[in-house]
């Protein structure tokens, strides 16, 4: 059997943007909740989508508002990004900004006091932490108990999870194993996975032959435009990196200069101070050669 890859665009929006019941499952596995009480009961689908000038971080996006057992309601935004450019603050004012536009206009009665939740899926690493879990709440820096409940940043670095035997039975490591291990022509699909209902069904939606000849064009026209960007952004950084290879070996060449010159005005008898200033070398530094 093979299936396509449940991070994709066409694929995480089939499964998670039209059965509630499996988003719901998501996201009781994967939120930080502390409480059968913040458990999540049901879920609407505010906007399937916002729409971002950036393919790599706005495409595998979903919202939805959510009730409680308690019967709070909150929101969660759920988004697949593909490069570590989404560490510079998610583009707050573009993603939440509309967020909260969005909701605000939607529902006319929702309460600003009532907390966002960001769940961020991250097909790449950005810390050099062993774990892949990383929650970010607001929180008062010099006493960390004291919150601030409006939002809270869930990153995931998929890269790094590992399906362990022990935890085969735990939602969230199951949930992990099918967006990190399915993908291509699978003849052995773990035993656990067949087993829970929710990532069975979760599963049969990826089998190829489930998809559209339309659809299935859409999905390697994703993968394309991920690919190409890729490359946009390993060129970018590369011509960085060189650019500051040269700025440093220029930084070292003028410094080799200076220092031979401060010699020569030393030698010559010139006072340290006016050396300092004509070379921009420290007087310690000047003294010492």
């Amino acid at each position: 059997m093979k299936y396509l890859d449940p991070k994709a665009d066409l694929t995480f929006k089939k499964v998670f943007g039209e059965h509630q019941d499996l988003v719901i499952s998501f996201l009781n596995a994967l939120l930080p909740f502390e409480s059968e009480e913040e458990k999540i009961v049901s879920v609407e689908y505010l906007r399937p989508e916002l729409v971002s000038f950036n393919p790599l971080r706005g495409d595998s996006v979903l919202c939805v508002s959510c009730g409680d057992m308690s019967g709070r309601r909150y929101i969660v935004e759920i988004q697949v990004m593909w490069t570590p450019e989404y560490k510079l603050l998610l583009d707050f004012k573009s993603s939440f900004g509309v967020l909260y536009e969005d909701i605000t206009k939607s529902e006319k009665d929702y309460n600003l006091q009532q907390p966002i939740y960001s769940l961020n899926l991250l097909n790449d690493t950005f810390s050099y932490s062993g774990c892949y879990y990383h929650d970010y709440p607001i929180v008062r820096i010099a006493e960390t108990k004291e919150l601030i409940e409006g939002l809270r940043l869930i990153f995931i670095e998929l890269p790094k999870f590992k399906l362990e035997k022990d935890k085969v039975n735990d939602m969230r490591a199951l949930w992990l194993g099918y967006l990190t291990q399915i993908e291509g022509s699978m003849s052995d699909i773990p035993e656990e996975f067949k087993k829970n209902s929710e990532i069975s069904r979760a599963l049969s939606m990826l089998e190829e032959d489930s998809f559209s000849e339309k659809e299935l064009l859409a999905y390697d026209y994703f993968w394309d435009r991920i690919g190409a960007y890729r490359l946009l952004l390993l060129g970018a950084f590369k011509k960085g990196y060189e650019d500051g290879l040269q700025a440093a070996a220029r930084e070292k060449g003028c410094r080799i200069e200076r220092i031979k010159n401060a010699r020569a005005m030393k030698e010559s008898g010139i006072q340290t101070e006016l050396i300092s200033r004509i070379t921009g070398l420290a007087p310690d530094e000047i003294a010492s050669l």
